[in-house]
Parts: structure tokens; sequence; C-alpha cells
């Protein structure tokens, strides 16, 4: 019995009442934390819902600045894209008007040159480098710089239309990218925390792709917009070039061809006349041949007239020679019959003298028709040519102002 009273594991009263207390004040303790740890938590937890709706709102701002940002730059591409495609458009009409200037110039070119290679077939002295030939060398050479100069602009108008379609498609692929990261940041912002299927992504905060920085994001649009103003530019300055080209062109192409025609008026007029005067000439001389050809006939009627006289008196003469002896005298008779003889053979000489002299002019007035009908023929031939085969063609150039 007095083993089991001195029992060393059995405690102290005044152990358990501290063990008690140990207890209660442990639990009073760990409440208090726990207490504190929960308002700490609300509070934490307020605070982190607080943080992360201002967080999200200011992302949500932030997000809409974008997408307004976005759709400035939009609407500026658009801009410049209609502005360019309405430009192009406009400009190819400028070069179909050049184009067809180009081929405009073709025909009276051809026909410039025709007219020379006609103009070589003149003969003799009508071969000559007139007013008209130089006019014609000028209207080649006018026509051939107008060429040169509308195959430049052309190439010119070809080249600007190149940039400009390279400036629209530049703002087409901008534009096509703003279109993807409008719509991508459009759904962004019609997420919210109650939309359904949202789920975590591990690889989302990782920085893939080559980022730009916001700078570099407005410079790239503002490069193509002003790249694209430009070429705007550059088109309209091109368009006044062709204004002014198509209508100088035009201008000198019509003011040469009048200088050419009124050429080939004026030559044409002029041989007209030459050949009236060679004909009234030719006319003159027929008339002089035929009067020359009367004159012929009477020279030789006159001469063939005398035959009869001079034979009598030789007849006479013959006759009397043979008078006998003393009868035999030289008489007047006698001498009158000489001097007759002599009178007559020399006013036949006289006669065939002016015959010869006639015949001689005859030959010069024949000479004369021939070389003016030679003439009146090249006269002909050059009319032929200027008035037939040249005037003529020409009626066929239009010079249009395109």
């Amino acid at each position: 019995m007095a083993r089991l009273l001195q029992d060393p594991s059995k405690l102290h009263p005044s152990e358990w009442h501290t063990a008690n207390r140990m207890q209660r004040a442990t639990t009073e303790s760990q409440k208090s934390r726990s207490e504190c740890m929960i308002a700490e938590s609300w509070r934490l937890v307020d605070e982190i819902e607080k943080t992360t709706q201002k967080t999200q709102s200011d992302v949500n701002k932030k997000l809409e600045q974008r997408r307004e940002e976005i759709k400035f730059w939009k609407h500026e591409l658009d801009n410049k894209l209609e502005q360019i495609v309405h430009e192009t458009e406009t400009l190819l009409t400028f070069k179909n008007r050049l184009e067809r200037a180009l081929e405009g110039c073709k025909e009276p070119l051809v026909i410039a040159q025709k007219c020379l290679l006609y103009r070589q077939r003149r003969v003799g002295i009508d071969l000559v480098h007139d007013e008209v030939e130089q006019e014609l060398v000028k209207e080649a050479k006018v026509l051939q710089g107008i060429i040169a100069l509308l195959g430049h602009t052309l190439e010119q108008t070809n080249e600007q239309i190149r940039q400009n379609r390279s400036a629209k498609y530049n703002l087409e692929m901008d534009l096509k990218d703003k279109f993807t990261a409008l719509t991508i940041d459009d759904y962004c912002a019609s997420l919210t925390n109650d939309t359904p299927h949202i789920i975590y992504s591990d690889n989302a905060m990782k920085l893939e792709g080559n980022f730009v920085s916001p700078e570099d994001w407005i410079d790239f649009s503002s490069i193509n917009v002003e790249k694209a103003d430009k070429q705007r530019n550059n088109s309209l300055a091109l368009k006044a070039v062709i204004d002014g080209i198509l209508s100088q062109t035009a201008n000198n192409m019509c003011r040469q061809c009048e200088m050419v025609n009124t050429a080939f008026r004026n030559r044409v007029k002029e041989v007209k006349d030459a050949k009236h005067k060679l004909e009234m000439l030719l006319a003159m001389v027929m008339d002089e041949i035929a009067a020359q050809e009367k004159n012929i006939a009477a020279l030789k009627k006159a001469i063939a007239d005398k035959e009869a006289p001079v034979k009598v008196a030789q007849t006479r003469l013959e006759a009397r020679n043979h008078r006998p002896n003393v009868e035999l005298c030289f008489d007047t008779v006698h001498s009158s019959l000489m001097s007759e003889v002599q009178e007559i053979t020399k006013n036949i000489q006289r006669l065939k003298d002016a015959l010869a002299q006639a015949q001689t002019e005859l030959k010069a007035l024949s000479h004369r028709q021939l070389s003016l009908e030679e003439e009146i023929k090249v006269k002909e031939n050059t009319l032929y040519i200027d008035e037939v085969l040249c005037m003529q063609m020409r009626e066929s150039v239009c010079i249009n102002n395109y």
C-alpha cells in the first residue's frame, strides 16, 4: 500500500492544473494566431481581388486603347489604299493614252518617209532639195523625236505603276496584319472571368516570335503610309507631265504637218505655173515651126520657080552662040541675057541660103519642141508624185490630242 502511494509515475495535482492552464493558454494562443491569420487572409484576399480587378481593368483599358490605335491605323491604311488604287487606275488610263499616242505617230512617220522616197523619183531639174523636202525631213525628225519622248515617258509610267502596286501591296499586307491583330484583340476584349472554356497556358509567358516595340510598330505603318503618299504624289506629278507632253507633241505634229501640206500646195502651184508657161512656150514654138515649114515650102517653090527663067535665058544664050560669022555679035541682047542668067543664078543661091538658114532654124525649133515636151513630162511626173501620190496619201494623216 505504501508502495502504491509512493508511485513516481503519478503526477501532482499542481502539475495537472499547470498542464490544464498550459493547454488553455496554448489553445487560446493558437486560436488567436488562427484568428489573425484568417483576418490577414481575408485582408490579403480582398487586397489581391482589388489588385487583380484593377490590373485587369488597366489591361482592359490598354486593350481598348490598343484596339483604337489599330482601328486608327487601319482607317489610315484603308484611305491610303483607296487613294493609291484610284491613282493607279487613273495612271493606267494615262498609260493607255501614251500607247495610243505612240501608235498614232507611226502612220504619219511612215507617210513622211514614203513621201521622201516617192520624191526621189523626180527627174531632171525637178530633183531639187526644195522647201517640201526640207519640211518632210523636219517632219520625220520631229516624229522620231516625239516617238522617242513618248517611249521614254511610257517607260516612266510603267515604272511608276510598278511603284504604286508595290506601295499597294505593302498597304494590303499591313492591313491584313492589322485586321488579324484587331480580330485577336477583339476576341481578347470579349473575354471575362465568366467566359467558358478559358484555360491555363503554360507557354503564354514565353516571348515567342520577333516582338517589336510600339515605336517600331507605329513607324512600320507610318513608313507604308508615307511611301503610298510619295508614290501618289509622284503619280500626280507624272500625270501632269504626260498631259503636257501629249498636248505639246500633238501641237508640234499638227503644226509641222500643216507646214508640209502648205509647202506641198505651194510647190504644186509653182510646178503647175511652170508647166503652164512651158505649154505656152511649146504652143508658140509649134506655131513657129508651122510658120517656118510654110516659109521653107515657099522658099523651095521660089527656087523651083526660077528654074524655068534660067533655062530660058541659058537656052537663048546657047541658041545665039550658033549665029553665023559676023552675026555672032555681043550685042545688048546677049549682054542682057548673060546679066539675066547671072542675076537669076545669084537670086537662086540667095534663096538656097535662105532655105538652108530656114531649115537650120526649123531644126533648132524641133529640138526646142522636144526639149519643152520633155520638160513638160518632167513637170507632169513631179505633179503626179506630189499631188497624186504624196498629197492624197497625206489626206489619211489624222493627228489627235489623246
